[in-house]
């Protein structure tokens, strides 16, 4: 089975349209939107616990919410500042009197605004933006993004009360509620507890498939000890139920424990092994080479690399704990790449690059294929047909991934191709 088929597979399975009564005053929100969404109703009232991504999805949501009661969403808490939980917020403005978030704990670093442009574009390519229905299949952790599919752009609410305590409870409109600062994914992170009903909503630090531990759009350092110690934080809670940010619910206190459990244990097994195999001295490539989850792991989906993957955690952990520099003397004052390619082509031969190049592709090996390619490109004009090839290879690497994110930056990689040439 091909990654993209198993990805349309988890998609299907787990991204239905889908509202889960909790109990008489909870309800959870998947497929509604890319993001998920809690509703709890309260004496007047209702709260939001995160706001879909868009405008188009949380006009459905809404029109759900007035089936359910006739009581006015009056407050909204964001579980974090990602776009796609408070981008449907807007929605709610003719009702909403309060909108509650947590300040990061550490802010992002100075001058990070000057990557806009940049990261813009890689961000287009990891969320397929560009790419159609059948190109993107799903973003791996929930439908697409209602702006990729015509329901409308972020409408933020910005936040009326900001919050930088560990934690605050309050009782909003007869709910009595915890909300606990936990950096994770981001560092404005935080759940939410609700006692009197043993129901917890982890926004980002947990959900169903291999997370972002780094985001290929491009992100600052984050600190997966710091996540891991949020999972067991959230653990200690010991809820019956679970009510993620994305995918779908945990609504058994054993399953809660368990799953949530053994996702925070293959979290920390690949930080640890990791760390120890750089204390071994061993380059980035070699740790990645020796780096992979236990077979205790592969068989479940909730671990499956459909939206982050275990080797981009790897490099991530690894520049985060000692920048790029991976020990090896070779790579300490290289010739550019540009001097080096154009030495392997001398040596190689553009006849016998181009016919292996050729063999790669036949034989269904797309990333040496890749990696090959980028030898042929000497600062002349690029030949029509190494751009074929790049794209067959392109398309063809996107095929056998699993992760969304790597399959849309593939496939959109492609169509740039395509749009240059012509």
């Amino acid at each position: 089975m091909t990654g993209e088929q198993k990805l349309k597979d988890f998609t299907e399975k787990n991204y239905q349209k889908t509202l889960t009564k909790i109990n008489s005053r909870i309800y959870h929100f998947l497929g509604y939107g890319h993001s998920n969404a809690t509703a709890v109703v309260g004496n007047t009232s209702v709260i939001l616990i995160d706001a879909l991504d868009c405008p188009g999805y949380a006009e459905d949501l809404k029109a759900e919410l007035g089936r359910l009661t006739d009581k006015p969403v009056r407050t909204i808490i964001y579980t974090h500042g990602h776009p796609d939980h408070r981008g449907g917020a807007g929605v709610f403005r003719d009702t909403v009197e309060e909108v509650i978030a947590f300040a990061p704990k550490k802010p992002m670093l100075k001058y990070f605004d000057r990557l806009n442009d940049v990261l813009n574009k890689r961000g287009a390519y990891q969320f397929g933006y560009e790419l159609t229905d059948e190109e993107a299949i799903s973003q791996g952790i929930g439908i697409r993004e209602g702006k990729a599919v015509g329901k409308g752009g972020f409408d933020v609410l910005p936040p009326t009360t900001l919050y930088r305590e560990n934690e605050v409870e309050r009782d909003i409109d007869g709910v009595k509620l915890k909300m606990v600062s936990a950096p994770g994914e981001t560092d404005d992170q935080i759940f939410v507890w609700l006692s009197e009903d043993q129901v917890i909503c982890t926004g980002d630090n947990y959900y169903g498939c291999w997370p972002n531990l780094y985001a290929i759009r491009g992100t600052q350092y984050r600190d997966i000890a710091a996540w891991v110690e949020a999972l067991d934080l959230i653990l200690s809670y010991e809820a019956k139920a679970l009510l993620p940010g994305h995918t779908r619910p945990l609504t058994e206190k054993a399953l809660v424990q368990d799953q949530l459990r053994t996702f925070r244990d293959a979290i920390e097994y690949v930080l640890l092994k990791t760390l120890d195999c750089m204390n071994k001295g061993l380059t980035m490539s070699e740790t990645v080479e020796q780096v992979k989850l236990p077979e205790k792991y592969l068989d479940k989906d909730y671990l499956g690399e459909f939206y982050g993957t275990v080797e981009w955690s790897v490099k991530s952990i690894y520049c985060g704990y000692v920048g790029w520099f991976d020990g090896n003397a070779a790579g300490l004052l290289p010739v550019s790449d540009r001097e080096y390619q154009a030495v392997l082509r001398e040596l190689i031969g553009r006849e016998k690059l181009t016919e292996k190049i050729r063999a790669c592709l036949a034989q269904e090996q797309y990333q040496m294929a890749l990696q090959l390619l980028e030898l042929t490109d000497d600062g002349q004009d690029f030949k029509d047909i190494f751009k074929e090839m790049k794209k067959e290879a392109l398309l063809g690497r996107a095929r056998q991934t699993t992760s969304a994110n790597a399959r849309h930056y593939l496939i959109a990689s492609a169509k740039n191709l395509s749009d240059n040439q012509s």
